[in-house]
């Protein structure tokens, strides 16, 4: 059986993993393991990799967006973000700055440390509830700066459902992202 062209990253890590991301295998390997002992195990999860090929190669692509659908979205963004900033800010207790929106594809919010807020334009495409999960984790770095358990505490103050919106913007927010088409 020949082994299958991958893409190797190499970690600290004492096991090896095989992922399918983007239509493509990538293998994570310990730095010390051998080059072959990496092929063998490739190779023995052959059926896994083929299953796992074709599964993604028959999931719909979303088109990409363009120019006018993202200045679209940025316009819903600037009139429903801000509606939504405003109700969430007294229930954390704090007040912001300037609230910018973008078109990122890599972030769906930030908080800067002087209180200005900056969010993703493609949080018009999600859920209610998963935006609400995302200024809810903005305004609540206004009293933490930081992802420690007192942070998250006060999300879930505020947002006890936090953990499940923000597991689907995980699960789905990478295909959305990947709809912003890369400027050459």
């Amino acid at each position: 059986m020949s082994v299958r062209s991958y893409q190797l990253i190499r970690s600290g890590r004492k096991t090896v993993a095989l992922q399918i991301k983007d239509g493509e295998l990538l293998v994570r390997a310990p730095m010390k393991m051998r080059r072959d002992q990496i092929d063998r195990f490739v190779s023995a999860h052959e059926a896994w990799i083929v299953k796992h090929l074709q599964k993604a190669a028959q999931k719909p692509k979303e088109p990409l967006l363009g120019e006018q659908e993202l200045k679209e979205l940025s316009r819903r963004a600037r009139e429903e973000i801000p509606r939504r900033v405003a109700y969430y800010a007294p229930l954390v207790g704090v007040n912001y700055g300037k609230i910018t929106i973008r078109c990122q594809r890599t972030r769906w919010g930030s908080c800067s440390s002087g209180g200005n807020l900056s969010f993703n334009c493609l949080l018009m495409l999600v859920p209610p509830e998963v935006l609400d999960s995302v200024v809810v984790h903005e305004l609540c770095h206004r009293k933490q700066m930081n992802h420690s358990a007192a942070f998250y505490k006060e999300v879930l103050r505020v947002y006890p459902a936090y953990h499940h919106y923000n597991g689907w913007l995980k699960e789905h927010g990478g295909a959305l992202m990947k709809r912003v088409a890369r400027k050459e």
